[in-house]
Order: C-alpha cells, then sequence, then structure tokens
C-alpha cells in the first residue's frame, strides 16, 4: 500500500481565506491555525479581501471560495496572479465555468481538507 503524501509544513505561513460561508471559513481557519499558519482572514467578499491585500506584505498562499453569494472571486485571484501569489480555488463548480485565465489554478473540491490545500499550495 502506497504511502499517503506528507503535507508540507504550515509554520510561519501566512494564508488568506476568502469564504462567505461562516462555518466553512472558521473551520479552514481553525484547521491552518492549528497547523502553525497565521491566517489573515477569513473575509467574506471580494472587498474585504482586496482590502487586505493591500494593507500589508502578500500573504504566502490563499483559498479563494468562486462564489461569494452575490459576487465571484475573480478580482481577489486577478490581484494574487498579479502578486505572484499561489492560491487554490475551493468550489463546488466543476472546472469548465472556470475562467481560462486560471487553467493553472489548483481547484479543490469543497469542502477541501487541509492536506490537499497544503499540497495545492506548498507542495
Amino acid at each position: 500500500m502506497p504511502e499517503a503524501p506528507t503535507r508540507p509544513d504550515l509554520a510561519g505561513r501566512r494564508v488568506l481565506v476568502v469564504e462567505n460561508e461562516y462555518l466553512i471559513a472558521e473551520a479552514l481557519r481553525e484547521a491552518l491555525e492549528d497547523a502553525g499558519a497565521g491566517v489573515l482572514g477569513p473575509v467574506p467578499d471580494v472587498a474585504a479581501a482586496l482590502n487586505l491585500l493591500a494593507a500589508g506584505a502578500a500573504p504566502d498562499g490563499a483559498v479563494l471560495d468562486v462564489n461569494l453569494g452575490d459576487e465571484m472571486a475573480w478580482p481577489v485571484a486577478d490581484a494574487l496572479l498579479a502578486r505572484g501569489v499561489p492560491f487554490v480555488l475551493a468550489t463546488g463548480y466543476d472546472a469548465s465555468v472556470i475562467p481560462a485565465r486560471y487553467a493553472g489554478v489548483r481547484r479543490c473540491e469543497k469542502p477541501a481538507d487541509l492536506d490537499e490545500i497544503a499540497r495545492a499550495l506548498f507542495g
């Protein structure tokens, strides 16, 4: 039986979490912090995420919920791409609805587990 891949070390990594579903956001925040990561957010919308990005140093990675209620997370994804920050798209959407410019970005099915997210960001 093959060994499961190990999770990259998250200690000291700063991760932006953009998620509008409170319970999912809090569970992800808690899991990241338990693994030693610092969490920016979680924030529930594009404006709050862009404000966090503008306010300080770029995070080491980010987890974006694609659908933030009445808006899509694409402006945040564009800002992260422009800054060279790795991110994952956490979504239930099929890959066919993701714009082509994000073809190289990992997509994690919600609810994504921490190991999958860590490997996608830092593996």
